[in-house]
């Protein structure tokens, strides 16, 4: 049928106005397809990142503030709310499940630690008693943490979103000079342990050696025996921390180890001159050695000054510098959350690790690349490289055996309450 003139019109109009629809629609298609996206603000660029990416914490005291305050008494305690409960000489504490996951921390190196008047006594009970604490806390909330022994196992608990347990053995006295009590820790999931807290072993020299006037006694650093130990933590894979010994001790540890070393919580000499930093030139050795600084949150290890209160600013500037002289590989975190009595302002406990991710994100100069190494990235490059060498070391090296020499636990009154029943003789410096 054969449309009217009036028809024609209607029709010609309704398609005029459609290919317009469809010319504009293309071009706004074009121009907007063209704009860029809106950058993101460097709050969700952290939380970006952190989301992607573990952040793994190489020191946080949770376990021993739950044993000075709880009397490792948790199966009626509120672990996701700690700041409930008042705790002993210190602030509320800086640590609990709500907090972890705001902070997104993503893995975390528990302390295994109790103080040096166990050393001798019952260091080896007491540092056990803290590993089963932290087994049943993990046990208590497996929802929350996950068991991780390995590189491998913290990248599976990640991806669970899981925070990745790890457990360090903060000073050497734990194992009470014992090749045996070692291997012990080891096969009960420890993965670093420091060689020294602030007391001596009879194999290490503590950082309090080197203060001005120190008359303490001295093992000049790593004693042969303590040689032994390193290189039984290599066979393992353990790995070998270095905050608090002493700066000889730290330089013969890092000519004997064949495996990456850690600092899991110390900050830098050059800016404040604290015995427990590492001094520019052990720095150096660091990154020749592949190893870390996990820089701590400490203030009087961040501002000798004690009229001036530690910032932000403060740990910044310790991770900048620690990146320009050991460089960007070689450096992390290790906070020291619920081991130290104050903290620096806007890093108050550990939900505020964004918080110093946005600080560097802000200063220009890190990349997201450099961040991700930062928080997590070279200490799984570090374990992954003490796992293979230990494959290595296996296959031709055989575990430690012998005893430290009686003469050297006698210098540090160690045999008072130890039946010493492998000792055949007194003079036993062959036993080495």
């Amino acid at each position: 049928m054969a449309l009217t003139k009036r028809q024609l019109i209607v029709v010609g109009s309704v398609g005029t106005i459609l290919l317009v629809s469809l010319v504009v629609g293309v071009i706004v298609g074009v121009v907007a397809g063209r704009r860029k996206p809106t950058p993101l603000t460097l709050e969700q660029r952290a939380s970006q990142l952190l989301a992607n990416n573990p952040l793994i914490d190489g020191h946080n005291d949770w376990p021993w503030l739950i044993r000075e305050n709880f009397q490792n008494k948790i199966n009626d305690l509120d672990l996701h709310n700690m700041t409930q409960y008042p705790v002993k000489n210190s602030t509320p504490s800086h640590t609990d499940i709500t907090r972890l996951r705001l902070g997104q921390v993503g893995g975390q190196f528990w302390s295994i630690y109790t103080d040096c008047n166990h050393q001798g006594k019952d260091a080896t009970v007491s540092f056990m008693e803290q590993i089963d604490l932290m087994n049943r806390l993990l046990a208590k909330h497996p929802d929350v943490f996950q068991m991780a022994k390995t590189a491998e196992e913290i990248r599976q608990a990640f991806a669970a979103k899981r925070i990745a347990s790890l457990y360090g053995v903060e000073g050497g006295q734990a194992i009470e000079s014992s090749f045996a009590v070692l291997r012990l820790f080891y096969q009960l999931g420890v993965r670093y342990m420091t060689l020294t807290h602030n007391c001596n072993t009879p194999w290490a020299d503590q950082n309090q050696i080197d203060r001005v006037n120190s008359t303490l006694i001295k093992n000049n650093g790593l004693t042969d025996f303590g040689r032994r130990i390193v290189t039984e933590m290599n066979r393992l894979g353990m790995l070998v921390d270095l905050s608090h010994v002493s700066k000889e001790t730290m330089i013969n540890v890092l000519n004997v180890t064949q495996s990456p070393v850690i600092f899991s919580h110390s900050s830098a000499y050059a800016l404040c001159n604290h015995t427990r930093n590492v001094p520019d030139d052990v720095l150096e050795l660091v990154k020749k050695n592949k190893g870390i600084v996990m820089v701590t949150f400490v203030p009087s290890f961040l501002v000798c000054d004690p009229s001036k209160p530690a910032t932000i600013a403060d740990v910044a500037a310790h991770i900048n510098h620690i990146r320009k002289v050991a460089g960007v590989d070689s450096i992390g975190l290790g906070g020291d959350f619920d081991g130290i009595n104050s903290t620096p302002k806007r890093l108050e406990d550990v939900s505020k690790f964004p918080k110093l991710i946005e600080y560097l994100l802000a200063q220009g100069n890190w990349t997201d690349d450099d961040i991700i190494k930062l928080i997590g990235g070279n200490l799984l490059r570090v374990l992954e490289s003490n796992e293979q060498i230990a494959k290595e070391l296996q296959k031709t090296v055989k575990p430690a055996e012998g005893l430290i020499s009686y003469n050297d636990l006698q210098k540090y009154n160690l045999t008072e309450c130890r039946n010493l029943n492998m000792y055949p003789t007194v003079d036993n410096s062959t036993f080495l």
